[in-house]
């Protein structure tokens, strides 16, 4: 337990902390805007992550504390909760009223989060949210719940508490991390597979574009309905459940079911993507980091024409990577609309790397970016 949080719990509380627990952010590789079609994503933990200090309180009241956030929230023990305007609490709140849904018992609760991932940059600060709090209130109570299952629920959360139509994609991957491992995952089934990612001489660079986007007021859910209109429109001579069940070789015979040109482009990126990460896992596999940056190249490229979730930020990130012959590849990871790109940087060169981007991109846009790299961590744990 770290101990400048420890003694931050007892300031505002009036008693130490019990337990501590960490979930890390996530940057998605490659796979965007897969989880949501039954698709393969390939994410990583990142060592960014969301702190949680619990101690129980006799009072029957869950204290809602940040060190991030002015906002509060003292609220009684009872049957139901509801979402409470858009503060930051309403992501741990939503995971206590998924515990009560499923008749777990609850006693009041004081709680301190403390988090390092920048929020609305596409890292999952919400689902690093969620998960901890998912994980602290099963070991605190003695839930029996697996951590598949906290998972579910923490989605459930996003979708029916929060409003957003996220897929699972966030919570696994801040679930089930491994450190110098990626995790290659089937949104439809839930099946995956640990993919060693072993960088060798190259750094994970982390780009902020700064520009701050708020998911579930963004064009994410038009993308969702989208993506369904073309699953409608295949399925009439298909037998399909998602749009990733076929390949691109299967989508190119088909594509003429697709009336709207718009949802035909939707479903090419969403298609192709897919690809791409089945072959992702195999080169990485191999240690060919020259061809895996050549797919976050393309995949960029996609979600720019075809998907139209980038926006000039983070086109201009990827513009400046193509200039650089010590990146191998970069792209905009997360769901677009701003939020963060990813780039695969020599580590030797990392730091010239920075303060060129930084230059070029406040040229360009008008303000810096926040740029970092990252080791691949763990995923939840208590501390």
């Amino acid at each position: 337990m770290k101990p400048d949080l420890q003694q931050k719990f007892t300031a505002l509380f009036n008693q130490p902390a019990t337990r501590s627990f960490f979930a890390p952010g996530r940057v998605n590789l490659i796979g965007e805007h897969i989880d949501y079609n039954g698709g393969l994503v390939l994410p990583c933990s990142i060592t960014f992550g969301t702190n949680l200090l619990v101690a129980e309180n006799k009072e029957g009241i869950f204290r809602f504390r940040s060190l991030d956030f002015e906002d509060q929230l003292d609220i009684p023990m009872q049957g139901a909760y509801t979402k409470k305007g858009k503060e930051w609490f309403n992501y741990p709140l939503g995971v206590m009223q998924q515990f009560l849904l499923h008749n777990k018992q609850l006693k009041g609760l004081d709680m301190l989060f403390k988090g390092d991932v920048p929020i609305g940059s596409g890292l999952s600060s919400s689902a690093s949210i969620e998960i901890v709090t998912a994980f602290a209130l099963n070991e605190t109570y003695q839930s029996g719940f697996s951590k598949l299952e906290l998972v579910q629920m923490c989605k459930k959360v996003e979708n029916d508490f929060i409003g957003v139509n996220s897929g699972i994609m966030d919570q696994f991957a801040v679930a089930f991390g491994e450190k110098d491992k990626a995790i290659e995952l089937n949104c439809d089934t839930l099946d995956y597979k640990i993919v060693d990612c072993k960088l060798q001489d190259y750094v994970l660079a982390i780009i902020n574009t700064n520009k701050p986007r708020k998911l579930s007021e963004s064009k994410y859910n038009e993308r969702v309905e989208e993506c369904q209109t073309a699953l409608k429109d295949l399925q009439k001579e298909l037998q399909i459940d998602n749009l990733c069940d076929i390949d691109t070789a299967t989508f190119n015979k088909n594509e003429g079911l697709i009336e709207n040109e718009t949802v035909k482009k939707r479903a090419r990126h969403v298609i192709e993507e897919n690809d791409r990460v089945k072959e992702a896992t195999h080169v990485l596999a191999d240690g060919n980091l020259k061809r895996f940056g050549e797919l976050l190249y393309a995949s960029h490229a996609s979600l720019k024409d075809l998907y139209e979730v980038t926006g000039k930020e983070l086109d201009t990130i990827v513009e400046f990577c193509k200039t650089q012959e010590t990146v191998a590849g970069a792209r905009m990871t997360g769901a677009g609309f701003g939020g963060c790109a990813i780039a695969l940087v020599k580590h030797d060169a990392y730091d010239d790397f920075a303060k060129k981007l930084t230059r070029y991109y406040t040229e360009k846009v008008g303000y810096e970016p926040a740029v970092y790299h990252s080791l691949i961590g763990d995923g939840v744990k208590e501390e």
